[in-house]
């Protein structure tokens, strides 16, 4: 099993991020609020978690959706998946959305999103007149088809 170390600092009212299961890929983030946040159908809101990290370099953390709170209540995060770098030290916060026909309702405590740790490199571009050629070439969305 591969594990990186990150720092956590954590002024929510709530226990520190946790694997919810041995093989989970994810840590839930908890809402850190002190009063509900409604958000009515295609709604978003900004919600913090109390949590600051320390990431080493070329690591990143994902903020994902939780597919429950999206299957079940179109809940999701807004910008899929978000990306803290690892030279952030701010509070994350999360930018949810309702795509659902009903208010959903999120408490202080709530899990509201899971934080993948991912490795990342650090490319180095070089500028060239041309691109090698491929059997795809510029084909883009939908060019093969949908069956």
């Amino acid at each position: 099993m591969n594990t990186v170390k990150i720092q956590v600092v954590n002024k929510s009212k709530h226990e520190m991020p946790r694997y919810q299961t041995e093989g989970s890929a994810g840590m839930d983030l908890r809402a850190n609020i002190d009063t509900d946040i409604t958000l009515g159908p295609l709604e978003r809101a900004i919600v913090p978690t109390g949590l600051f990290i320390a990431l080493p370099k070329c690591y990143e953390a994902q903020i994902r959706p939780r597919s429950g709170l999206a299957a079940k209540h179109g809940l999701t995060v807004l910008n899929t998946p978000g990306t803290i770098d690892s030279d952030y030290r701010g509070e994350i916060c999360v930018i949810l959305v309702n795509l659902s026909s009903t208010p959903f309702v999120i408490k202080d405590g709530e899990r509201v999103c899971q934080m993948v740790i991912a490795k990342h490199e650090t490319a180095e571009i070089a500028a060239v007149e041309t691109l090698d050629e491929t059997e795809r070439g510029a084909g883009g969305f939908g060019h093969t088809g949908v069956k």
